[in-house]
């Protein structure tokens, strides 16, 4: 089955390089777009994609309104994938605490579009740990955000479990955890669905923020 993808962008031209890029791929299916955050919700229970890609600013409701929107009230939502124009922007990390699974530059290439489609919809790895790091370094409060404090002091992790979530903030995927640790792929990602549960976590990027700024691993 295709990965199938609902595009969003108040720039038509954005819209129409993006679907020309992921239709070029026999895996990617493009199954309809959007002007604005404002229409996604009605869009995402009609056609029921896999990966939302999103403008982070659009004039009626933003991608970070428009995630919280999906995530609040679908049921089993997409993963979210915010597309901007700058990498280093606070709308890009309050858009993946909000709840995206990752991020996308418009001027990224062909080839970096439809990695990151296919990384997201995987959800085995995290989609660019390095930047990430960086937004959470430079916008989250690296420890002094009480309320991620305190989901992780009542996940109870186990020292295998923290292990695991040290490994995922590196953006390792399952099977170089697997390798890291001696372990079979089966049994890391047992350890990494045990995580999120406990975290609260939709994916591995919201597991990888609040380790960052409850304080569990430095950023910087």
């Amino acid at each position: 089955m295709p990965v199938t993808v609902l595009l969003v962008d108040d720039e038509p031209l954005v819209r129409a390089g993006l679907r020309a890029v992921l239709e070029a791929q026999p895996d990617i299916e493009v199954v309809g777009e959007a002007a604005d955050g404002a229409a996604v919700i009605p869009l995402v229970r009609q056609l029921r994609p896999d990966v939302v890609a999103m403008d982070v600013r659009m004039p009626l409701l933003d991608g970070i309104e428009a995630t919280r929107a999906v995530l609040r009230t679908v049921e089993e939502p997409p993963k979210i994938l915010v597309v901007t124009t700058f990498e280093n922007d606070e709308f890009v990390y309050a858009a993946l605490r909000s709840g995206a699974a990752g991020f996308l530059l418009k001027r990224a290439r062909p080839a970096e579009i439809v990695h990151a489609v296919r990384l997201v919809a995987e959800g085995e790895s995290l989609l660019f740990p390095a930047s990430v790091r960086q937004l959470a370094a430079e916008y989250g409060d690296s420890g002094g955000n009480r309320a991620a404090r305190a989901v992780l002091e009542r996940a109870h992790l186990t020292e295998r479990e923290a292990e695991v979530l040290r490994l995922m903030t590196r953006g390792l995927s399952n099977a170089e955890i697997a390798g890291r640790l001696v372990v079979g792929t089966e049994t890391v990602k047992s350890h990494v669905s045990a995580v999120l549960a406990k975290l609260g976590a939709r994916d591995r990027t919201q597991a990888v923020i609040t380790a960052y700024e409850s304080g569990f691993v430095s950023p910087g």
